[in-house]
């Protein structure tokens, strides 16, 4: 995994941010990769906590990297249908000092040893009075992902459980799919969005699926 443009190491090695995490400007961790003659189907981005792996609260450790359920079939449908795929994620415990990159990368790592690679990352360092345009429900985490895959933010969906990561794909002019904050079919049908325009999905199998149908 390396950032765009840069040739991809045995280890993963994020570049340095050109400053301080208090400035705007997303980490960008971007895997180069030959795309079809025709470019990819679109790009699916997913909310990482809750969404992609379990919610473990600043979490810098690889041990308790646990997938959501159903996910895995999910990227197995969508990589088949040519989607490129990414992860998107607020990370206020490395402002605060309580996480490294090599421990935000190395979540990552160990994420894709379980599911698969993925061909971007946007993470937002910052905290929540950092001023930043890339703090998810901003959008530019979602324009920075999109435009490191080369498509229009049009072309993109972003499914996710929390509101602030609906909210970031709608103001970027994403599409968005909610799933529930605990990937399992509920006992009742899953609850409109309450964010002007969006679908909503049971989980990320029938987000999928969704998607594969349009």
């Amino acid at each position: 995994m390396a950032y765009l443009g840069e040739p991809v190491p045995t280890v993963p090695q994020p570049r340095l941010p050109d400053g301080p995490t208090d400035r705007p400007g997303p980490w960008l961790f971007t895997r180069p990769c030959p795309a079809p003659a025709d470019g990819p189907a679109g790009a699916v981005l997913f909310g990482r906590d809750g969404t992609l792996l379990q919610d473990v609260v600043r979490n810098g450790d690889p041990a308790m990297v646990h997938p959501m359920a159903g996910i895995r079939s999910a990227l197995t449908a969508l990589r088949g249908a040519g989607f490129a795929l990414g992860v998107l994620s607020n990370q206020p415990g490395v402002a605060a000092g309580l996480l490294g990159r090599g421990q935000v990368e190395a979540v990552q790592t160990r994420a894709e040893a379980l599911l698969g690679p993925f061909d971007v990352w946007a993470v937002c360092p910052h905290g929540s009075h950092a001023g930043c345009a890339c703090r998810m429900p901003a959008p530019a985490l979602v324009t920075a992902a999109s435009r490191a895959l080369g498509l229009p933010p049009s072309r993109v969906t972003v499914i996710g459980s929390s509101d602030a990561v609906i909210a970031a794909a709608l103001a970027a002019g994403a599409h968005a799919i909610r799933v529930p904050e605990a990937a399992r079919r509920p006992a009742a049908p899953c609850p409109p969005c309450t964010l002007t325009v969006c679908r909503a999905a049971d989980g990320p199998e029938q987000a999928a699926s969704l998607l594969l149908r349009h």
